[in-house]
């Protein structure tokens, strides 16, 4: 039992003794390295605070009229972004061109915004990228009176020329809504009418259905309340585009959607019969300066609020990275390949951005760091070393004069320079590896004191015992 005893209090001196050992090797360093590692410290702290910044905690991001369907995106994005510790501030505008403005303006704070695909020229556009697209935006013309034949080429040019010459609504200016219908026509070679009316969406579904106007373009989802509403009034009919496929060769960013007979109505069998609509798509468009960590929260919210199946889009299949004339982020092709970093499907945005950031700072400078440290060890040997050289020396120095100039008179000051030198030796805190060095200056200055001590002249002990 005693022995146990005995052996476990041996373990906890081990353990004592080593850890005091390692904690005074560590303080001895921080004394001799704190200069260096003031320097590296300073490095990290710059490159943490430039090189590699927190995202900011709030965003603007420019959405469309109020009521629109951009608008009612906004706010589902807006609501995923407080959900992750970021504001989301929506600026309601008068819609896509509007928005392109203000993310092209560099001193504007708007940073996102929702484009519709066509309404803008990419090659004026500058400092602006894509995050993909997140929806169609089909294109939509209702009108009241009698219904048009689809394959009566004459006849369905004859009512695009009648709604030239009647009263309307190509969408408010500067919304996509115009945009889309201006080119439209120019690609049948019409010009704007003298009688259009340039009304907002929610406007021309009123007027339209007073009868105060004949037609209305509206660009805007299937799911928007302003389509719903045109699509369930019996008195209105909804214009196809039969040569679909020929506006998609002229207008290369305009998608073919297919609606199959009783695709809206069941009840009412509208439409009557299969038919073809045009869209647009929704692109997710940023100032390319935005933080790639920002970038990341806005696809995560495009894979969730608008990667669902909808009346047009299947499951998954937004956002997707078609091309919009824009550069592509390259966040947005990293996550087109890859999706989102590990660290965001397992933790609080915050949180995995912390750690991102802490992997981004710390890798590179460890690896500078690294060999910075590798080589304190030497340089606190170097120094070590060269201290005792320096009490060697003043030791030779002592020992050169006992044996050239030896007085005895001035044996006891003799003794008490080695005595302040043994002194200056115990102040010296080595390390391990510096142990023999340290001992064997002790030892030197013991053996020059033992040779001061004999009381004949040092170092001629023979030259003595010859005379006597």
């Amino acid at each position: 039992m005693g022995s146990i005893k005995q052996d476990i209090k041996e373990t906890y001196l081990g353990i004592y003794e080593t850890a005091q050992e390692k904690w005074n090797d560590f303080t001895q360093f921080m004394v001799e390295a704190w200069p260096i590692l003031a320097v590296l410290f300073l490095g990290l702290i710059a490159v943490w605070l430039y090189a590699d910044p927190p995202p900011p905690r709030h965003v603007v991001m420019a959405t469309g009229q109020p009521g629109g369907s951009y608008d009612v995106l906004g706010k589902k994005y807006a609501a995923f972004f407080e959900k992750k510790g970021i504001t989301l501030e929506l600026l309601p505008t008068k819609g896509a061109e509007e928005n392109i403005e203000y993310l092209a303006d560099r001193k504007n704070p708007v940073q996102a915004a929702f484009v519709q695909a066509g309404v803008f020229n990419p090659h004026g556009v500058h400092g602006v990228q894509s995050l993909g697209t997140i929806s169609y935006d089909p294109i939509w013309l209702f009108y009241r009176g009698p219904e048009v034949k689809e394959n009566d080429f004459q006849e369905i040019k004859a009512r695009s020329r009648y709604f030239l010459n009647s009263r309307m609504s190509v969408g408010e200016k500067g919304s996509g809504t115009h945009a889309q219908a201006i080119q439209i026509m120019k690609a049948n070679g019409f010009e704007e009418g003298s009688h259009f009316l340039y009304l907002s969406g929610s406007k021309s579904v009123e007027a339209l259905q007073k009868g105060q106007i004949d037609a209305a373009f509206i660009v805007d989802a299937y799911e928007a309340p302003n389509v719903q509403t045109l699509l369930a009034d019996p008195n209105l009919h909804l214009a196809a585009f039969p040569r679909a496929e020929a506006y998609s060769r002229l207008l290369p960013y305009m998608q073919i959607l297919k609606v199959p007979n009783g695709g809206f109505s069941l009840i009412r069998n509208f439409p009557s019969k299969d038919i073809q609509l045009m869209a647009s798509t929704t692109n997710l468009l940023i100032d390319d300066r935005m933080h790639p960590a920002l970038q990341f929260l806005f696809l995560e919210a495009a894979r969730e609020i608008n990667g669902k199946a909808t009346f047009f889009s299947e499951h998954g299949e937004f956002p997707a990275f078609k091309s919009t004339g824009l550069p592509q982020s390259p966040v947005a092709l990293h996550y087109e390949k890859n999706g989102s970093p590990l660290l965001m499907l397992y933790f609080p945005f915050w949180l995995a951005e912390l750690i991102n950031r802490l992997v981004f700072v710390l890798l590179p400078f460890c690896a500078l760091a690294y060999p910075v440290l590798l080589t304190l060890p030497g340089y606190r040997n170097k120094r070590m070393r060269r201290k005792i050289n320096q009490l060697y020396g003043v030791l030779k120095t002592y020992e050169q004069e006992l044996t050239d100039n030896f007085q005895p008179e001035a044996k006891d000051e003799y003794l008490k320079k080695l005595d302040l030198l043994e002194y200056q030796a115990l102040q010296l805190k080595v390390s391990k590896t510096m142990a023999g060095d340290y001992y064997a200056l002790r030892t030197s200055i013991d053996y020059v004191r033992n040779c001061l001590n004999r009381g004949v002249h040092p170092y001629q002990v023979e030259e003595a015992a010859g005379g006597v």
